[in-house]
C-alpha cells in the first residue's frame, strides 16, 4: 500500500516558518491538520454530528489539547507512567481555542462538534498551545462544518523593546508581554495574556502586532483549503436546523413585553433576584397569553405547568402550540431574544443600564481586611452584588507547588485558587473538583498579580492565595484581583503597588457602540463581549477577552481600554481608603522565614554525615531549614515559629559557613578532654585543638583539672595547620603572671625537669621506662 498523498502549505511569517498539512493522518475525522512551528508538531482533529440530539438546548462543542511527554523523549512523572487528568495549562489552552472558534457558529446550532488536539513533537522553544489553535481553525475549515472561519492564535512579545512573534521560551522571559492573540482576517476574536505594567497605547500596538499576522496566516489557511478542495473536491455542506427563534416570532412577542420588561429595568432599587424574579413573572404572563386556556372552555390537550417557568404568576392549562406552530420551547427562546433587545436599546439609545449606572460607572464598593484572625491574610471585597473572602497563607520552600509540563518545568512560589461554590448564585449542585472555568478565572488572577510579587531573595515565602466567591453577579473574577491584592497587603507581603481589576461589556448594533464598565451578569450574558482588565496605577499587568460576535475592531479595542483604565484607577481609589500598602510585619500566625545565601561548597557542611549537622540545628533551635542549589550558590532558607528560633538557626549556619581567622576571639565548647589538651568545638562543625601547654601560662599537669566537656572556654586561633587543623589557645583571656609567680614557675620547671619531666615540657625520654641494664 503506497503511502497516502499529503497537501501541505507553508506559511512565512514574522520570520518564523509554519506548515500545515493534510491527507496523511487521522482521515477518517472531519478535519484533520498536522501543524509545524520548529520542531513543535500538533495533530489538530475536528469532528461534528450529522443531527442534533433531541432535546439540546446548548450548543454542545468540545476542545480538548493535550501534552504528551513522549513528544520530547520523556516519561510522565509520578507512580503511574501514563498521562492522567488534563493540567492546567491543558485546561487553559483548551479554554483558549474555545473561546476564539465557540462565537463563529450558526446561532442556534445544536450538533455536537469536537475538537481535539495533541502535541505529537516538542521543541521546548516553542509552545504548542497557539500552534494547536491555528491546527484547530484550519481542521474545522477542512470539516464542512457551519465555522465561519479560518482563525489564527499568535503569541507576541516585546524584547528590547521590539515585539516579536512566536517569541521562544527563552525570548518569554525576557519579554514584558506574553499575549495571545486571535481573530479572523477582519477583526480580533480573543486575547489572554500577562505583561509588565504596559500603557493602553502599547497594548493596542502588541494588538495591532498580532493583528497584521493573523490576516498573513487565515489567508494561508484559506489557501491550503483551497488546495485540498482543488485535489479532492469541496465537503458536502452539513445540512442542520437551529433552535434560533424565528424573527417574526422575536417581533411578536417583543412587542407583547416591552413594555413590561422596559418598566423592571428602569426600577429605582436594582438587585438581581427581584430584576430575575421579575422577568420570570413577565416570561410566564406571556406563556399563559400565547398558550392558556380556560380547562372549561376547552382549547387543547394540556402539558405541564412547569413548562412554562417558575415565576410568581401561575399559568392556567397550556395547549401544545400556538395557532401559528410555535412551542412553549420558541417562544421561551424568543422572550430571551426579545429581553436582550429591550435592555439593549436602552443602553444605545439613552446610555442607561438596568441598574441605573452609565456606560462608565462602577458599582458600590465596600472592603475590608483582617476579617479572619487565624490566618496570615483576609480581605473582602464587595462590589454591587459580588463579594469574594480572599486568604492569603505564607509558607516555606516545601510548600513551593513543583510544575512539571511538556515545555516548561517550574517551581511557582506564588499561586492562586479560585473557588465558585453555587451558593454564590442561590443555586444547588454536586461538589466536585476545580472547573474549567474555576482554573481559568484563578489563573486570570494570579497573572494578574504575579507581576507585583517581590523576588524570592527579598521575600522567601511560598505565597498561597485562596478565593471564594460568595456572591456574584458579575466580574467575580476581578474581585479576586482586588480583594487579593488588598489580602496581600494585609499579610504584609512587600508587593511592588496595588493591582485592581475591571471587566468591560459591549453592546453593538451596526455602526451603533456602547461600551460598559464593570458589567453585570445579565450584561455580560445578553451583551457582547466581556474584556477583563487588571495592572496597577502604571499600566496594564493581565487581560483577558471573549466576545459572542465574529470580531472586535481596533478601535472598539481602543476605546474599552481607556475606559477601563478609569475604572481601575477608581477601584485603586476605593481600595486605598481600606489599605494602601503593605504591612511593615508579617502575622504573627505566620512562620518566620530567613534566608542566607552561601558558596555551595558549604552546602555538605552545613547538611553533615548522613544529615547530623542540620539535624542538630533544627532540634536545637526548634526551625527548619531548606537548602537549593542554583546558580552556582546555595540558598539556605530558614523557617521558625518566632524570630528568637531563626535567628538562633542563622547564627549557626553563618558559624558553620564562615571560615576562621588567626588572632579571632571565640567561645569554643569542651568536646573531648585528652592527656595532652582539649577538643573545643569554636564554630557549628569546626574543631580546634587546646594543647595542654595553652591552657594556662603555668603548668597543667591534667587538662581536666581546669576543665570538662560542656564547659565554654574563651579562647583565640593561634595557627592554621596544613589541612586546616585549627590550634588555640586560653592565654590570651588569662592575666598576665607577676615576676614573682614567673619565677616561681621557672622553678617548679626546673624541679620538673630534674625528677624526669612532665606533660607540660613534654617529659623526660626515660620516663616510665624503667632502668637500663
Amino acid at each position: 500500500m503506497a503511502a497516502p498523498q499529503a497537501i501541505t502549505q507553508t506559511i512565512e511569517v514574522g520570520g518564523k516558518t509554519l506548515t500545515l498539512e493534510t491527507g496523511k493522518l487521522a482521515k477518517q475525522a472531519d478535519g484533520a491538520v498536522v501543524t509545524t512551528l520548529g520542531e513543535t508538531v500538533t495533530l489538530s482533529t475536528a469532528v461534528t454530528d450529522k443531527k442534533a440530539k433531541d432535546g439540546q438546548h446548548f450548543f454542545p462543542l468540545t476542545v480538548d489539547y493535550r501534552e504528551r511527554f513522549s513528544a520530547k523523549g520523556a516519561f510522565p512523572g509520578g507512580f503511574f507512567k501514563r498521562e492522567g487528568r488534563p493540567t492546567d495549562k491543558e485546561t487553559l489552552t483548551s479554554r483558549l481555542i474555545d473561546r476564539t472558534i465557540r462565537p463563529l457558529f450558526p446561532d442556534g446550532f445544536r450538533n455536537e462538534v469536537q475538537v481535539l488536539n495533541y502535541v505529537l513533537s516538542a521543541d521546548e522553544e516553542v509552545d504548542g498551545d497557539v500552534v494547536a489553535g491555528i491546527g484547530s481553525s484550519a481542521a474545522l475549515s477542512l470539516s464542512g462544518s457551519p465555522f465561519d472561519g479560518p482563525t489564527a492564535h499568535v503569541r507576541v512579545g516585546r524584547v528590547n523593546g521590539e515585539f516579536v512573534l512566536f517569541p521562544t521560551v527563552a525570548e518569554r522571559a525576557e519579554s514584558d508581554f506574553d499575549l495571545i492573540v486571535a481573530g479572523k482576517a477582519d477583526a480580533i476574536a480573543m486575547v489572554e495574556g500577562e505583561m509588565d505594567e504596559v500603557s493602553e497605547d502599547d497594548m493596542v500596538a502588541a494588538l495591532e502586532f498580532g493583528f497584521d499576522a493573523i490576516k498573513t496566516i487565515v489567508a494561508g489557511i484559506n489557501e491550503f483549503v483551497g488546495k485540498r478542495n482543488d485535489a479532492h473536491g469541496a465537503p458536502e455542506p452539513l445540512e442542520y436546523k437551529t433552535v434560533a427563534p424565528a424573527d417574526d416570532l422575536v417581533a411578536q412577542v417583543y412587542e407583547k413585553i416591552k413594555g413590561d420588561v422596559d418598566t423592571i429595568l428602569r426600577a429605582e432599587e436594582y438587585d438581581k433576584a427581584t430584576f430575575y424574579g421579575g422577568v420570570a413573572d413577565v416570561r410566564d404572563k406571556l406563556i399563559d397569553e400565547m398558550f392558556g386556556y380556560d380547562v372549561e372552555s376547552g382549547g387543547g390537550e394540556d402539558v405541564e405547568d412547569t413548562e412554562a417557568g417558575g415565576g410568581e404568576f401561575a399559568p392556567r392549562a397550556l395547549r401544545e402550540t400556538t395557532d401559528d406552530g410555535y412551542t412553549i420551547s420558541d417562544v421561551k427562546e424568543a422572550f430571551k431574544a426579545a429581553e436582550s433587545k429591550v435592555m439593549r436599546e436602552m443602553i444605545l439609545e439613552e446610555g442607561r443600564r438596568l441598574d441605573g449606572r452609565g456606560k462608565e460607572d462602577v458599582r458600590d464598593i465596600w472592603t475590608e481586611v483582617d476579617y479572619l484572625p487565624k490566618v496570615h491574610g483576609s480581605a473582602v471585597f464587595t462590589r454591587g452584588e459580588t463579594q469574594a473572602l480572599v486568604m492569603v497563607t505564607l509558607g516555606t520552600g516545601r510548600d513551593v507547588q513543583a510544575v512539571d509540563q511538556l515545555f516548561d518545568q517550574v517551581d511557582k512560589r506564588f499561586y492562586l485558587h479560585y473557588n465558585f461554590p453555587p451558593f454564590s448564585v442561590g443555586e444547588t449542585r454536586f461538589l466536585r473538583g476545580p472547573s474549567r472555568r474555576e482554573i481559568g478565572h484563578g489563573m486570570l488572577a494570579e497573572r494578574a498579580l504575579a507581576k507585583m510579587m517581590p523576588g524570592e531573595q527579598e521575600f522567601p515565602y511560598t505565597v498561597r492565595i485562596i478565593s471564594d466567591v460568595l456572591e456574584s453577579n458579575g466580574s467575580s473574577s476581578m474581585a479576586t484581583v482586588c480583594g487579593g491584592s488588598m489580602a496581600l497587603m494585609a499579610a504584609g507581603v512587600p508587593v511592588e503597588k496595588p493591582v485592581a481589576g475591571i471587566a468591560m461589556g459591549l453592546i453593538a448594533d451596526g455602526d451603533r457602540i456602547a461600551v460598559l464598565s464593570d458589567i453585570l451578569g445579565t450584561e455580560d450574558h445578553l451583551g457582547d463581549m466581556d474584556f477583563k482588565l487588571c495592572g496597577t496605577r502604571d499600566g496594564i499587568t493581565a487581560c483577558q477577552m471573549d466576545i459572542k460576535i465574529d470580531g472586535l475592531q481596533m478601535s472598539t479595542m481602543r476605546e474599552a481600554l481607556e475606559q477601563a483604565k478609569q475604572g481601575r484607577e477608581h477601584i485603586l481609589d476605593r481600595m486605598a481608603e481600606t489599605i494602601s500598602e503593605p504591612r511593615e510585619d508579617i502575622s504573627p500566625n505566620a512562620p518566620r522565614l530567613i534566608q542566607v545565601v552561601i558558596d555551595q561548597d558549604f552546602i555538605g557542611a552545613i547538611i553533615g554525615p548522613g544529615g547530623k549537622i542540620i539535624k542538630g540545628i533544627q532540634a536545637d533551635t526548634g526551625a527548619s531549614i531548606d537548602i537549593d542549589e542554583r546558580d552556582g550558590k546555595g540558598y539556605v532558607t530558614v523557617a521558625a515559629p518566632n524570630m528568637d528560633s531563626a535567628y538562633a538557626a542563622v547564627d549557626i549556619i553563618r558559624g558553620i559557613v564562615t571560615q576562621p581567622e588567626v588572632g579571632e576571639n571565640y567561645t569554643g565548647t569542651v568536646k573531648n578532654l585528652l592527656p595532652f589538651g582539649a577538643i573545643l568545638e569554636i564554630m557549628p562543625g569546626k574543631e580546634a585543638m587546646l594543647h595542654v601547654s595553652e591552657i594556662s601560662h603555668g603548668y597543667v599537669d591534667d587538662p581536666a583539672d581546669e576543665m570538662q566537656v560542656g564547659d565554654k572556654l574563651e579562647v583565640q586561633l593561634i595557627e592554621i595547620r596544613d589541612g586546616g587543623k585549627l590550634r588555640v589557645s586560653r592565654k590570651p583571656f588569662l592575666p598576665e603572671p607577676t615576676e614573682e609567680e614567673k619565677e616561681e614557675m621557672r622553678k617548679r620547671s626546673s624541679n620538673r625537669s630534674s625528677n624526669g619531666g612532665g606533660n607540660g615540657g613534654g617529659g623526660g625520654r626515660g620516663r616510665g621506662r624503667g632502668r637500663r641494664n
